[in-house]
């Protein structure tokens, strides 16, 4: 063989080693196709903890759900029925829908007086004496209707849009549409009073949507966070261990291609760890003045605990989370607002758990400047029916009302609502939504619409369809926003 065709030096080396198998080129070439999907997927992934444009110039930069667990009676706190009283005892003049028990056809009128304030003349029952206060800030949706009279279900289909387990609720949905303003806290926090609403967690889950976007429950007490806290507090130690975890965790989603679930977890870990320093910081009130501790009615025997919610939830919206949900404080010998028996007083004692505080949340957004940036909703998952139930066969003293979803009350304020109106109208008896009728899916598309995102538009892709909060229902209310 000549020189000009001797092969180089190295090569009888490299035709000795090991021949690339079809296996294991498959898995480089996995590995390698997966790397770059993984990058991909971190970079959307990483974008879970930030703010993110709407699709429109928003009104409403966050959104204080005040959910009223258990179904307050429209006819005795926002929407009067002279009728009702006329006909006390009366029997219902037409055959009622079947809810769930639906024992008694004989009318209960409300045993609480009501009163117009404001220039919008709104009438409100002195259940709410503090709330009317704000009458002029607020709009009354008189024509609310809903899929279901049942609570379990009820709470899912207020919450997710579906009356099924398992649907991303409104605000997962929120926080996935416009990402976290908060570097330091969840974008959707739930404040826990002693209950939590049948259906459980899963009214505050993300569903199909990615785990970072479920709600994170706060707890009364001292450490409101289950866990948050590291062993013997050695936060230097714990960051460690946190670096470690991560980097295993980044090696199997590498390998895997299990991009998602183990990204959603190593977030939530890193935010747990910020939050160790955000959240005694957050819940000290120390600072707030004996002033603005009055105004949410803190000290006071019946006001405390919601009015430290309604405080918590200004602080966190300073804070710039997007979703904060309020829940019924427990009451000893009370079943929530869901009073089947002993109505006035049950609604009483709720009313004023709750009045006070939350006037003095919507005059404390006022005076800070962050009202009209806040969306307030206050409402339960349904109403209850005209009609008196008195399970103990006692008529005069412990009658209460049933469940009611064809006809009831819930109000907005802030965010871009158009306050001081009334919205909608049930009929003679409050049993039926009989003008503009508002349904729950309407409600979520407003509320959308106010945070600058069109319902229709905001999708994920889940199991061979584009899903969103609203399905494929809801039209916006253009009579609420101003």
């Amino acid at each position: 063989m000549s020189s000009k065709h001797a092969r180089p030096a190295h090569t009888s080396a490299a035709l000795t080693r090991p021949i690339l198998t079809r296996r294991a080129a498959l898995c480089r070439c996995a590995n390698g196709f997966g790397g770059l999907a993984l990058l991909s997927m971190l970079a959307r992934d990483s974008a879970h903890g930030a703010a993110r444009a709407p699709h429109f110039p928003a009104k409403a930069k966050s959104v204080i759900f005040l959910f009223m667990d258990g179904g307050p009676s429209q006819m005795d706190t926002f929407d009067p029925k002279p009728r009702l009283r006329a006909d006390h005892g009366k029997p219902l003049p037409f055959k009622p829908p079947t809810t769930v028990f639906n024992i008694s056809d004989k009318l209960l009128g409300s045993p609480f007086e009501f009163k117009r304030y404001g220039p919008s003349g709104a009438a409100i029952s002195d259940l709410f004496r503090h709330t009317a206060e704000c009458a002029d800030d607020i709009a009354i949706i008189r024509s609310m209707v809903a899929d279901h009279s049942e609570h379990t279900a009820a709470n899912y289909f207020i919450h997710s849009g579906s009356g099924f387990q398992g649907r991303p609720s409104m605000g997962a949905w929120i926080n996935y549409g416009l990402g976290s303003a908060s570097d330091n806290l969840p974008g959707f926090i739930v404040l826990e009073s002693g209950l939590i609403p049948p259906g459980g967690m899963d009214c505050f889950g993300s569903g199909f949507l990615p785990a970072t976007y479920q709600g994170t429950l706060f707890r009364k007490g001292e450490h409101p966070i289950a866990d948050l806290q590291p062993a013997g507090g050695d936060r230097s130690g714990q960051r460690v261990k946190l670096d470690l975890l991560a980097k295993l965790n980044r090696g199997v989603v590498q390998r895997f291609g299990e991009v998602s679930e183990i990204d959603a977890t190593i977030q939530n870990y890193e935010l747990a760890y910020r939050m160790q320093s955000e959240v005694p910081d957050l819940l000290d009130i120390s600072k707030e003045s004996e002033a603005t501790k009055k105004l949410y009615g803190i000290g006071g025997e019946l006001t405390d605990e919601f009015g430290r919610e309604c405080l918590l939830a200004r602080r966190l919206v300073e804070r710039g989370v997007r979703f904060i949900e309020l829940l019924t404080p427990a009451r000893k010998g009370l079943d929530r607002w869901d009073q089947h028996s002993g109505i006035e007083n049950g609604h009483r004692i709720n009313a004023q758990s709750t009045d006070l505080p939350i006037a003095g949340l919507l005059k404390d957004l006022k005076s800070r400047g962050l009202f009209d940036s806040t969306l307030v909703v206050w409402g339960g998952e349904f109403g209850r029916t005209p009609c008196a139930q008195f399970p103990d066969g006692n008529y005069v003293t412990n009658v209460g009302r049933d469940h009611n979803p064809f006809g009831f009350t819930m109000w907005m304020a802030g965010g871009g609502v158009k306050g001081g109106q009334v919205i909608g109208a049930t009929d003679d008896f409050g049993y039926f939504a009989v003008e503009n009728k508002i349904h729950i899916h309407d409600l979520h598309a407003t509320m959308l619409h106010l945070l600058g995102m069109d319902h229709k538009r905001l999708n994920f892709r889940y199991s061979g369809r584009d899903m969103r909060l609203t399905d494929v229902h809801g039209n916006v209310v253009k009579e609420l926003i101003a």
